[in-house]
């Protein structure tokens, strides 16, 4: 009998029976080291503070912490203490995504009207702790109730993921076309929006593209008010707008400057690619009105997301296939089809596509920010249409700042200490540093010479306990992506 049209009662006793026959600890099946005392020896460390690789490290950690760090020819190691030798290996501290999803976007379809988001809420954070998320932000929820109690379950040991910042309902305005997105009104409407999912338990709150000026600016100081903070995927209100009333963070970069885009009328969102063009077109960086944008964010300190795989995808014959044939098993085959057949459809746009070249501003954007001191951070924003999932992406991030001209210790600096920062968790985690908690991430061979070795994870430690990337991986396969 298909499980679809079981009767309620009877799903209900097999979800019991499964659950009662599970292993003492849920997670055992995805750990590899749990014991609670680890010595990671001969080992580099790329600490996350943007300084230069040590060679020959022994980190020491013990009951969820990191316990010391120095050289592997003199470390003392307790008698018990499991012994990792990572000669040829590097670690690095657990990253800590800026911008993750919990969901999927189902797909388009000429009867469907409507734009629909389902939840990923098994997936996602397997795959997320697979590629080094310890740390994560949901940036912008469908289904705020289901993530907050993944986050509860995640606390308890009940399911594997990355600890979760829990961001409320998109907060959107008129006309918007996401469906389960809060329709804020006016500013009362926003600041009630904002009180009532403060009170049920999310951390940060988004605004969205045809959010009215109103509204967002009692969304900022409502958040705020609250002791929270409120990031922005704006269109209706543009970004030197937005720095101005207050907000904290704005995400994607200038890609989604709504100032550029031609014929722009204020508090009014006109989607399309017509920005994108106008900037791959007309737009300097070295320019007056970039370098005026960058001033006001770093003089209002707003912070920027980076998220330059989902841009990759859009921009022709990119990402690599070897990028795509690694996610390839995770994915449902309708789903690897839809990421093929769309990469087709990008790729005739070649050097006529505005993307090649808005792609590549909007790395030199991040890079000139981050240079005239403004907190960049990441995240991979696995939407679109597919060719982006959790974990992957975000290495792909790492890999991308680089080609932005970022060195690769100030790329994982960037997707590590600047999000913890950000989060106010910089003394607990983004770098690696005696006391600290212990999410770390190992890979073979040396990102700081050769950045697609971020690829490589063999363990993942969240919180001292050592993870199997390729299990949590595996445990996915033929599972994820648009249904």
């Amino acid at each position: 009998m298909h499980a679809a049209r079981l009767p309620i009662s009877l799903l209900a006793l097999v979800a019991f029976t499964a659950a009662a026959q599970q292993p003492r600890n849920p997670l055992a099946t995805y750990i590899s080291v749990p014991e609670p005392t680890v010595a990671l020896t001969h080992v580099e460390v790329i600490d996350g503070t943007g300084t230069a690789p040590v060679l020959d490290q022994t980190i020491l950690l013990a009951n969820g912490k990191i316990e010391s760090i120095g050289p592997a020819s003199s470390a003392k190691i307790p008698t018990g203490t499991r012994i990792l030798d990572l000669t040829g290996h590097t670690v690095f501290p657990g990253i800590v995504g800026m911008h993750e999803h919990l969901f999927y976007t189902e797909p388009e379809n000429s009867s469907l009207h409507a734009f629909l988001i389902g939840q990923s809420l098994q997936t996602a954070p397997r795959l997320y702790l697979a590629g080094g998320v310890t740390t994560g932000r949901t940036t912008g929820s469908i289904e705020p109730y289901a993530d907050i109690t993944l986050r509860t379950r995640i606390e308890k040991g009940l399911d594997p993921g990355p600890d979760l910042d829990i961001t409320g309902p998109y907060l959107d305005g008129p006309g918007t076309f996401i469906m389960q997105a809060v329709p804020l009104q006016d500013a009362a409407s926003a600041r009630a929006a904002v009180n009532y999912w403060a009170d049920q338990g999310v951390t940060s709150f988004k605004a969205y593209m045809f959010i009215k000026p109103e509204a967002l600016k009692a969304a900022i100081d409502t958040v705020h008010a609250r002791g929270l903070k409120i990031t922005g995927h704006l269109c209706s209100v543009s970004i030197p707008e937005a720095a101005e009333m207050g907000i904290d963070n704005l995400e994607h970069g200038l890609l989604e400057d709504s100032e550029f885009t031609p014929n722009r009328k204020p508090g009014i969102c006109s989607p399309g690619n017509a920005g994108i063009k106008a900037i791959a077109d007309t737009v300097d960086i070295n320019g007056p009105q970039v370098q005026a944008l960058i001033h006001t964010l770093v003089d209002h300190h707003v912070a920027i997301t980076s998220t330059l795989a989902i841009f990759e995808s859009f921009t022709p014959n990119r990402p690599p296939m070897s990028f795509l044939d690694r996610e390839h098993d995770s994915m449902l085959p309708e789903a690897w089809s839809s990421v093929l057949e769309n990469r087709a459809y990008i790729a005739p746009g070649g050097e006529k596509s505005p993307w090649l070249a808005a792609f590549k501003k909007e790395m030199a954007f991040e890079h000139a920010f981050a240079a005239a001191g403004g907190l960049l951070m990441a995240g991979c924003d696995p939407t679109g249409y597919g060719a982006v999932l959790p974990g992957f992406g975000d290495q792909r991030g790492i890999e991308l700042l680089v080609e932005a001209g970022f060195t690769p210790v100030q790329a994982i600096q960037i997707a590590t200490q600047n999000g913890a920062r950000y989060l106010g968790r910089d003394k607990q985690i983004g770098t690696i540093a005696a006391g600290k908690q212990a999410d770390l991430v190992i890979v073979k061979g040396d990102p700081a010479k050769n950045i697609s070795a971020v690829e490589n994870v063999e363990y993942v430690f969240k919180k001292g306990i050592g993870y199997d990337p390729a299990k949590l991986i595996e445990s996915t396969r033929g599972m994820v992506g648009i249904r």
